[in-house]
């Protein structure tokens, strides 16, 4: 996947949230502040102030492209985006807040898309990365899926050396099991063997379906019968933290209590040794900490129920690939495709063009002011 891109950088955390209630009241509370709490609540950076110009947001029906503290408009419809590893939550889509938006991104942001994003173990997702990642690899280099971020050749070769048709979200499999972190990135070997190949795939589309919790139109996978975590005591108050009870395997939530929760889901760490269910419970604790100022502290005064059932969610998730996880750690590629074919068929190296993003505009794209972007 030649094509990559480096992470959003955000600039002000405010921009992001869990809930998407609490993005719109940070947007009515910055709009109808006075100009001087305006600047303080806007957290402004050298690529971002609210007399900064910046264009429509590729895709996104942007409120303004005047300056922010001319005329903000109406506040944008949030979108839903990968913040962290596991964790989707919500963005306001006005590149005037965002410091580094990434707008090549946008462009390919569709319902045919996904993005592999490097953490270091590579993760998939169908929304717009727009956190703390590492780079992200779109499957298509242009809407509607119509070219894959592959390598010239690379299809044409496997079909031939496999005996069937191969498709792009096939590689994207065959990635997933068979990836490894590496000194040089993320290292994808490729087998000569058909039946490993075929083994691969499946492996990887089961890999797939979990991270993506089904996909567009699918259904999301679940535990087992007697697996399946429930609510035990809904989430009355607010909670003050999470404890796990690895002997009835109860994840507590102040009083509020879900269980089963296996071990593995509980267990399950990225980055450098972080629970995903911690920091995804610190992520919607932190404008309820007492230190929290400006905009950063508007959030809801009750703990959505929505919240609870996306728990559930990431607790599936977690626990299917912690099941999954022994399978791809023993997963073999077999022997590897001789590097002399892949160069004799154009895959290696790949074309310079092939790491750039592709053009693929079929409209104007409003800039600063209104005027029509020059690209």
């Amino acid at each position: 996947m030649p094509w990559a891109v480096g992470g959003l950088r955000l600039g002000r955390a405010w921009v992001a949230a869990p809930d998407p209630a609490a993005l719109r009241a940070r947007w009515a509370a910055l709009t109808g502040a006075e100009a001087t709490e305006r600047d303080r609540l806007f957290r402004p950076t050298r690529s971002r102030t609210p007399t900064t110009g910046a264009a429509a947001l590729p895709g996104q029906r942007s409120p303004s492209t005047a300056r922010f503290a001319d005329a903000p408009g109406p506040c944008p419809e949030p979108l839903r985006v990968l913040r962290d590893p596991f964790d989707e939550q919500w963005l306001l889509p006005d590149q005037r807040l965002i410091d580094l938006a990434r707008p090549e991104l946008w462009r390919v942001l569709d319902e045919h898309q996904l993005f592999a994003v490097e953490t270091p173990e590579l993760l998939v997702t169908a929304h717009l990365p727009a956190g703390r990642t590492g780079r992200i690899r779109p499957l298509h280099r242009r809407p509607g899926g119509a070219e894959p971020n592959l390598a010239p050749g690379l299809l044409p070769l496997l079909g031939e050396r496999y005996g069937g048709w191969v498709t792009p979200q096939d590689v994207l499999c065959w990635i997933l099991a068979a990836g490894r972190p590496g000194p040089r990135g993320y290292e994808v070997p490729l087998t000569g063997d058909p039946g490993r190949w075929r083994a691969g795939v499946e492996l990887g589309h089961r890999l797939l379906t979990v991270q993506l919790r089904g996909g567009p139109g699918g259904e999301p996978p679940r535990l087992p019968g007697g697996r399946r975590p429930y609510v035990r005591s809904a989430v009355q108050t607010w909670p003050r933290g999470l404890a796990y009870d690895p002997e009835t395997e109860t994840l507590s939530l102040g009083a509020g209590t879900v269980s089963p929760v296996p071990p593995g889901a509980w267990e399950f760490e990225v980055q450098g040794g972080i629970r995903v269910l911690e920091a995804w419970f610190a992520s919607r604790a932190a404008h309820r900490d007492p230190e929290a100022d400006g905009l950063e502290a508007l959030g809801p005064a009750e703990w959505p129920q929505a919240w609870t059932s996306e728990l559930l969610a990431l607790v599936t998730t977690l626990a299917l690939l912690a099941d999954l996880a022994p399978e791809r750690a023993a997963f073999e590629p077999g022997p590897a495709l001789p590097a002399a074919e892949l160069a004799a068929a154009g895959v290696l190296p790949p074309p310079r063009w092939t790491r750039r993003p592709a053009s693929v505009l079929d409209h104007h794209e409003e800039g600063p002011g209104g005027q029509f972007a020059l690209l």
